[in-house]
C-alpha cells in the first residue's frame, strides 16, 4: 500500500472511529447494565460441540466447556476460556454471551459504523473496510463471581498483520486525541496493547446519596497479536479493579499464542 493510500485509509478510519470511539466493541452498554444488577444471569447455556456423541465429548479439551466457553471453531478457540473467579457474563447486545459471526457479517458490522456518511464518503469507507480483509469476529462476556466486574471480549481476525497493526494504531491515536485517561500497561505486551479509562464517576450527592448506586467505571483495552485484533471492555463499581481487567487482557493475549491450552 502506498504512503498516499495509507494516509487516506488512516483519515477515513479516524473520521468514522470518532463517531463510535470504540470500533471493535459490539455490546457496549450491556456490561454496564449487567454489573448494576447484584446477580446478573450468568447461567446461559453454551453449546461447545455440535456433535453430542460420546466420541465428541471425549475430544473436548475442557470437560466443563459449557461453563468455560465454546471451543468448536478456530475463532472460538482463540477466545480466553472463562478463568477461575469468573463465569460467562450477560448476553452481548444482538448476540449471546459466547458467539461468533462469519467474515461477511463481521465486515457488515464494521461498515455499519459508517452509516452517518453518505455518497462518496460512505463508499470510500466501505472500501477501506473491505481492504482490511476481515476473516471473522468472535465475542464472549465474563462476569466476576463477586459481581464486581462485567467484561466483554471481542476478537476480530484480519487478512494480514499489517492491517491489524494499522487498525490498532488508529484506535490508539484516537484515544490520545480524545485525551482519555490512560489505564494500566500490559507489561508483557506493552508495544501492542493500550488501555484507557472512561470519565471519572461522579460522586452521588444529596440526601439520598448513600442509597444511590454510584456511577460505574469503564475501561477499554485494545491489543493485537499477529492477524488478530482484541478489544476488551469492562465495567465495574468502585473500587474498580483495573489490575484484574489488565490481567484478563494479558491472559487473552497469551491464549491467542497457545489456543489449545485452557488457563
Amino acid at each position: 500500500m502506498s504512503e498516499k493510500s495509507g494516509s487516506r485509509t488512516r483519515r477515513i478510519l479516524k473520521n468514522v472511529l470518532a463517531t463510535v470511539v470504540v470500533l471493535g466493541a459490539v455490546g457496549g452498554g450491556v456490561a454496564y447494565t449487567a454489573v448494576t444488577v447484584d446477580r446478573a444471569d450468568r447461567s446461559a447455556p453454551t453449546v461447545a460441540w455440535a456433535d453430542p456423541s460420546p466420541s465428541a465429548t471425549a475430544q473436548d479439551p475442557a470437560a466443563d466447556s459449557g461453563t468455560r466457553g465454546r471451543a468448536s471453531t478456530p475463532m472460538s478457540r482463540l477466545l480466553l476460556p472463562v478463568p477461575d473467579g469468573y463465569a460467562l457474563g450477560a448476553d452481548i447486545e444482538g448476540y449471546g454471551n459466547d458467539d461468533e459471526i462469519p467474515a461477511k457479517q463481521a465486515a457488515a458490522v464494521l461498515k455499519q459504523t459508517g452509516k452517518s456518511f453518505y455518497g462518496k464518503k460512505r463508499r470510500a469507507y466501505e472500501k477501506e473496510v473491505d481492504r482490511l480483509g476481515i476473516q471473522g469476529m468472535a465475542m464472549r462476556s465474563y462476569a466476576a463471581q463477586d459481581s464486581s466486574l462485567q467484561v466483554e471480549v471481542v476478537i476480530l481476525r484480519m487478512k494480514d498483520k499489517k492491517s491489524v497493526r494499522k487498525f490498532f494504531e488508529v484506535r490508539r491515536e484516537l484515544s490520545e486525541a480524545f485525551e482519555l485517561r490512560k489505564g494500566p500497561k500490559i507489561k508483557e505486551y506493552a508495544k501492542n496493547s493500550a488501555c484507557y479509562l472512561g470519565p471519572k464517576p461522579a460522586k452521588p450527592e444529596g440526601s439520598d446519596a448513600e442509597e444511590r448506586t454510584p456511577d460505574l467505571q469503564q475501561m477499554t483495552c485494545s491489543a493485537y497479536d499477529g492477524e488478530v485484533m482484541v478489544t476488551v471492555t469492562a465495567f465495574g463499581a468502585a473500587p474498580f479493579d483495573e489490575k484484574a481487567v489488565a490481567n484478563l487482557v494479558e491472559k487473552q493475549l497469551r491464549h491467542i499464542q497457545s489456543p489449545g491450552e485452557y488457563v
